[in-house]
């Protein structure tokens, strides 16, 4: 990957890992722009995210992604929006999941053209693998990190962790079946896999510097 070009790093990670502030880290080393959940939920909430609103928009307004992105950024906290913080996928009724992949995947697309970009999220390694300067990165860690983390983050217990972690991590799984083919825990997915097991956030954007250098 070329960072003198416009690029685009895929940061996918299991909850619980660290990897959402890790790629909050890295595009702020990398001077680039961030494009995680709460940005997608935003335009959700925005503009009642599927496919058809997608496309009216970009036919009436070409520079719809932009307008609003830069009206939202830095993104508001997912509590200040009204949203669940760990973001589990669920929609409105009258919106199928195969929309709000379509809608996201375009939103994804439009982000990046707007310039070198970091985006967390669990489709975004199938819906960049083609592109020409681009680097998948796969964030895991064991279940006692996990859990760790996820009840301190949540102030849960570790059954009430546990749950946490067995029903996203379904949810992720089942969603890149769906509509990549593959499972996310497959490494040829990605250019580099790291284990956040024993490293802090900033050690392991530096790794990722390191290795992109």
């Amino acid at each position: 990957m070329n960072t003198k070009e416009p690029f685009v790093i895929t940061l996918s990670r299991e909850v619980g890992s660290g990897g959402h502030t890790v790629g909050a880290i890295l595009a702020d080393k990398l001077e680039a722009r961030y494009c995680d959940k709460q940005l997608l939920k935003a335009l959700e909430k925005k503009f009642n995210l599927n496919a058809r609103e997608i496309e009216k928009l970009k036919g009436t307004k070409k520079n719809w992604l932009a307008d609003f992105i830069y009206k939202i950024t830095p993104v508001p906290s997912a509590s200040a929006l009204g949203l669940d913080p760990q973001y589990t996928g669920e929609s409105g009724a009258d919106v199928s999941p195969d929309e709000i992949y379509k809608a996201e995947a375009e939103i994804l697309r439009g982000f990046a053209d707007m310039g070198s970009c970091v985006i967390a999220g669990r489709s975004g390694f199938f819906v960049f693998k083609d592109h020409p300067n681009s680097l998948s990165i796969f964030i895991t860690a064991s279940v006692p990190h996990r859990t760790e983390r996820v009840m301190k983050k949540q102030k849960l217990s570790e059954e009430e962790a546990l749950a946490v972690i067995n029903r996203i991590d379904r949810m992720r799984e089942n969603y890149i079946q769906r509509f990549a083919g593959v499972s996310r825990y497959d490494a040829r997915n990605y250019d580099l896999v790291l284990s956040a097991d024993g490293h802090t956030e900033d050690e392991l954007a530096d790794i990722i510097l390191a290795y992109i250098k």
